[in-house]
């Protein structure tokens, strides 16, 4: 099955932010030597696993809406500024592409995007019977896979409540 790339077009179908020719030119200029040997196949796989993580992870957090309903992914956008300039509404960010490529090579790499979570709760750690005394291991709940350098690539296309139930309060 062939890959998909959103162009900007608000596809039904796409199913990746970038291609394979420009994951394989970017990561061969920052020096990412374990994607170029990758089948064509398996680096296919990592960019549709990269926008799943994207399309799960920061859809509640863009700025602006979607330009069409039936648009398989999140970009393209309108109402979208970054830097006080508008982006258009026809075209995929270079940062958002890029990011897609960065989570890609991790993918490739055989990193989990999206790892279960072993909460570790209510697993004892060490029970004394003498005066009472039960510990358990740390609540990892907020273990949460986070990908720093993407969320910060990502940051100025977040909107102003930069994520899903909050809101921006500006005093006056």
């Amino acid at each position: 099955m062939p890959l998909i790339i959103e162009t900007g077009a608000g596809l039904p179908d796409a199913d990746s932010y970038a291609s394979v020719a420009e994951a394989d030119r970017q990561l061969a200029a920052l020096g990412v030597t374990y994607w170029a040997p990758l089948d064509e196949s398996d680096k296919e796989v990592a960019l549709r696993n990269a926008t799943r993580f994207m399309r799960t992870n920061y859809r509640l957090r863009w700025a602006g809406q979607r330009v069409h309903q039936t648009q398989a992914l999140d970009w393209p956008r309108y109402d979208v500024c970054v830097d006080g300039w508008p982006v258009r509404s026809d075209v995929v960010p270079t940062e958002v592409v890029s990011a897609c490529i960065d989570l890609a090579a991790r993918a490739g790499r055989g990193e989990q995007l999206m790892p279960d979570l072993d909460t570790g709760s209510n697993v004892v750690k060490r029970d004394k019977t003498g005066p009472l005394e039960t510990e358990y291991f740390q609540n990892t709940t907020e273990a949460r896979e986070r990908f720093v350098a993407v969320d910060a690539a990502l940051a100025p296309f977040f909107g102003a409540t930069g994520g899903a139930g909050m809101i921006k309060l500006v005093r006056g």
